[in-house]
């Protein structure tokens, strides 16, 4: 399984606004499981965000994973 195309545009959009706020990518993971098919990017210390396949995103916390 692959990143869906609107996944990964709304990734590189959003990768690109970190960089433009001086965020560096710590973690930038695709799960490939059928059932999730998610993208999570962790920028900075703080910022962790899952993409979904439909090209939505979302802030989350550790408590969340």
């Amino acid at each position: 399984m692959y990143p869906t195309t609107k996944q990964a545009l709304m990734c590189l959009i959003l990768c690109q606004s970190f960089s433009n706020l001086q965020r560096d990518i710590q973690i930038f993971r695709f799960n490939p499981e059928p059932e999730k098919g998610y993208v999570f990017i962790m920028a900075g210390e703080e910022l962790q965000i899952l993409v979904f396949g439909d090209g939505n995103w979302r802030f989350i916390n550790e408590t969340e994973l």
